[in-house]
């Protein structure tokens, strides 16, 4: 049974979400959900969220699984959000512990924080199978932009998260806190080993001057075209140029808010003991 996809784009975050279902009044998987941030006043949202709530409650549809493909750094997840309108179960790839325990460490989260994925319903390994109302889809490992990118194959369509993009815009970055550009390369030819009629759904766009937002290649189009990964690049070639162009890029401008929210599964750190929720901000650390 092929997939029904929507698609929602975010135009704070470049980021796009996607709604995956069997039929109306049928189920649901939701990938990769965003929360409006406003980092200027620390103020959170559910515009983008409420979206989904809407075509969700409009097609009758029931929410099985919340999916992430990883832990974001560039927007803020509203997974734990949408569990509570909607219900479903929160999942993510089965190495989540290597980057909560990264990251616990850089913000000396609370002791009670356990870096172990309990935050999440579910932790998927590679290859593991699971279903969507009449679908079946597969997690498939993608290491290298993060230790726990996870893509998820539903028939001919792979949403793949920060793996890939456009093919004008080549390869997500690999130097954050246990990236690896030679894992990323192993990662990216998996997928490109897929059939060449393959769709594959990208978690963002960042198109160049003169282009519309896209999200859906295909591993022909990226085989063929992509600037930093086309068919005849070598992995010392491809690590050379990530390395060198991670270098000149800076870090994105929701880091620091996102990943200490993400790795929680998109719930709120803890209150102090004045009632507020706080974010932490490592100086001259990163």
């Amino acid at each position: 049974m092929q997939p029904n996809i929507q698609a929602f784009f975010d135009p704070a975050t470049w980021t796009v979400t996607y709604v995956v279902f069997d039929e109306r009044g049928g189920s649901c998987a939701i990938i990769d959900p965003v929360l409006d941030y406003d980092p200027k006043a620390g103020r959170t949202k559910t515009v983008s969220a409420d979206k989904l709530i809407s075509f969700i409650h409009e097609q009758h549809l029931t929410v099985e699984w919340i999916l992430e493909t990883h832990a974001h750094a560039d927007h803020l997840s509203s997974a734990d959000y949408l569990k509570g309108k909607l219900g479903g179960k929160t999942a993510i790839g089965d190495h989540i512990p290597v980057v909560q325990q990264t990251f616990k460490k850089l913000f000396n989260m609370e002791a009670t924080f356990s870096p172990d994925g309990s935050q999440f319903d579910h932790l998927l390994a590679d290859g593991e199978s699971f279903g969507v109302g009449k679908l079946t889809a597969k997690a498939i490992s993608v290491s290298g932009h993060t230790p726990a990118d996870m893509a998820y194959q539903f028939e001919d369509a792979i949403f793949i998260g920060d793996t890939l993009f456009m093919p004008d815009i080549g390869t997500a970055r690999a130097d954050f806190p246990g990236g690896d550009a030679r894992q990323l390369y192993h990662s990216i030819r998996k997928l490109l080993d897929f059939p060449p009629d393959t769709r594959l759904f990208m978690c963002h766009d960042y198109p160049p001057k003169g282009r519309d937002v896209q999200w859906q290649s295909t591993v022909a189009e990226e085989r063929a075209h992509n600037i930093h990964v086309h068919d005849g690049v070598s992995e010392e070639e491809f690590v050379a140029m990530r390395t060198a162009r991670d270098a000149t890029l800076e870090m994105p401008v929701l880091m620091l808010p996102s990943v200490q929210f993400n790795v929680r599964a998109g719930q709120m750190p803890p209150a102090e003991d004045n009632g507020i929720a706080y974010f932490k901000i490592p100086i001259n650390v990163i």
